[in-house]
């Protein structure tokens, strides 16, 4: 089988290449994926079997983050020292560090907090979809849900949302002609973005208030506290993680019940399988497709010879189907209990940090979806973003 698993157009045209997957996790499940001197980017190591991702994933000390970062573009030495500031390219013990300032913001019971709130903002976002009757799910529910929410965290106001929304698709859709045409504009609003950051921490040392800006500015306990430059790249990695994520995981998920009407029907007939749902379309969806590591030192993983410096690419699509894993993974099941995806990471240091709050998010739109709009239904094709990187939904219109 010819094997491609970087092609952007095959991505927008059909989604993640699961059939190469599927064939790489059963005959070479760690698999030396040739390079492209026209795009750039080196031959890599690519990682399909859910046991050989969470490896990966927990074993920071093999393979790195740090060393030429955790995206899957090839960045100019000039840039690294910069990007290696946020937690995203961080490895312990300076990940640690980094991690333990940040979680103050991000604890159960504070994200707990949110959800009569949430449950506001999608009680909202549906009926306006209502009396509207046709609509973009994706512009008018799947993206200003997590935005409202990334703006509450904040204490930004809600009037930033459009703007937020633009510089992640900027930054995400750098290869996607609709966002972008040229990566420059994907860095041009990451400075827009530190830009930002830098007049939001002002604001709330003049005015401290309950929220996650005041508490990431303040002095842990230890005395230790952000930089000026961490805290920017922490501001950037929260507006696309938090964003781009849910976002694409409730555009993806209502694809995945479009064309599993009997799912949506299950849902429709009991909304609290919501909860078992969140986390099925986040195994389905896979709503990062990769991450990028590099091997410290020369290792085995899988039989294969790895050797220092060598590109790891770890692909989730493909360890959330993997058959030794999962009952049916071919099956899109609503009610899948257990389900031990990895759709937030392989655990480890970098197991996403907002993701209790994505399932939250999910979870009540799910609901609030299966109990307002039960005959809900597609009028159009979805149009997929021309990413590798994020398996994104950009356009899904919609009936009610």
């Amino acid at each position: 089988m010819e094997i491609d698993l970087v092609d952007q157009d095959r991505y927008a045209r059909d989604g993640a290449p699961y059939d190469q997957l599927a064939w790489l996790r059963a005959h070479d499940p760690v698999h030396w994926h040739e390079g492209d001197a026209a795009r750039g980017w080196p031959g890599f190591w690519a990682v399909t079997r859910h046991r050989d991702v969470v490896h990966v994933s927990r074993h920071p000390e093999l393979f790195s983050s740090h060393r030429r970062l955790a995206l899957f573009n090839e960045v100019p030495p000039e840039q690294l020292e910069l990007q290696r500031l946020m937690m995203l390219n961080q490895d312990p013990p300076e990940h640690t560090r980094t991690r333990s300032l940040v979680n103050r913001g991000f604890t159960p019971r504070q994200i707990g907090a949110l959800e009569e709130h949430i449950r506001e903002i999608c009680a909202d976002l549906v009926e306006q979809a209502a009396a509207k009757g046709r609509v973009d799910f994706v512009t008018d529910v799947a993206a200003p849900l997590p935005l409202y929410v990334i703006c509450e965290l904040l204490g930004a106001p809600v009037e930033d949302r459009e703007m937020i929304f633009e510089w992640s698709n900027r930054m995400i859709g750098s290869e996607d002609p609709d966002y972008a045409g040229d990566p420059a504009e994907g860095r041009d609003a990451a400075m827009e973005v530190y830009a930002y950051a830098n007049e939001l921490a002002e604001r709330r040392r003049a005015d401290p208030r309950p929220d996650i800006v005041t508490k990431l500015l303040q002095s842990g306990e230890d005395g230790q506290e952000l930089s000026v430059q961490e805290f920017d790249l922490f501001v950037l990695l929260l507006l696309v993680a938090g964003n781009e994520t849910t976002r694409n995981a409730a555009s993806g998920g209502m694809v995945a019940l479009f064309e599993h009407p009997e799912q949506w029907d299950r849902l429709v007939a009991d909304p609290s399988l919501a909860r078992t749902a969140a986390d099925e379309i986040v195994r389905w969806v896979s709503p990062v497709n990769l991450f990028r590591r590099t091997a410290t030192r020369d290792t085995v993983l899988g039989g294969r010879e790895i050797r220092e410096g060598d590109k790891v690419v770890v692909f989730y699509s493909s360890a959330n189907r993997d058959e030794d894993v999962f009952d049916s993974p071919g099956t899109f099941d609503i009610g899948r209990d257990p389900n031990p995806h990895i759709g937030f990471g392989g655990g480890g240091a970098h197991f996403c940090l907002g993701n209790h709050l994505a399932k939250l998010e999910l979870r009540v739109l799910l609901e609030t979806l299966a109990r307002r709009l039960p005959r809900l239904r597609p009028v159009g094709p979805a149009r997929r973003l021309r990413s590798n990187f994020i398996n994104g939904v950009k356009t899904l219109p919609v009936e009610v």
